[in-house]
């Protein structure tokens, strides 16, 4: 086996940067491998250019879909964000937790409630808008001209399997 991260070894690509190499087999070539890795490299680098260490992933898509969505259940924010109630109830939680979300009964059910930003959300809010911009501006110039393109396979990908 290769010393160096990522060179081909008898057709497997090997992962790592650390002394010892992984090699990947099958999932070389596996698309939900891929995206898992992308998606945890992008949150790394959101969260070092936010300066954030507190942030949690899917906080910012969590607070921006209840910013444009006030009073929307957490239901509808599961069906929106692409979570299940098990993963969004302790970011809710969280996000309470720190003030920047706040729940009201829902009129008409009281199973029910509906979620707002906080002032303090509002801010946090805005504060990492900015960063996600940026961030978004870093993904745009890596993807280039193929971002349109990405974006439809993703959704689509997501239509499919949902």
């Amino acid at each position: 086996m290769k010393d160096v991260a990522n060179q081909k070894s008898d057709g497997d690509s090997l992962a790592g940067g650390s002394a010892r190499q992984v090699r990947l087999g099958d999932l070389e070539t596996y698309i939900g491998y891929h995206l898992r890795l992308a998606q945890n490299a992008s949150f790394r680098a959101f969260q070092r250019k936010s300066g954030r260490a507190d942030l949690r992933p899917g906080w910012y898509a969590v607070l921006s879909l209840i910013g444009d969505n006030p009073g929307i259940t957490p239901m509808a924010l599961s069906r929106a964000a692409g979570r299940d109630k098990s993963t969004l109830t302790p970011v809710l939680r969280d996000l309470t937790r720190h003030d920047y979300v706040a729940s009201t009964p829902h009129p008409g059910d009281r199973r029910s409630y509906g979620l707002s930003l906080t002032d303090l959300g509002r801010e946090r809010l805005s504060e990492l808008a900015d960063h996600a911009a940026a961030h978004d501006r870093v993904l745009d110039n890596i993807v280039g001209e193929e971002k349109e393109r990405l974006i439809a396979l993703l959704r689509r990908i997501t239509e499919e399997l949902a």
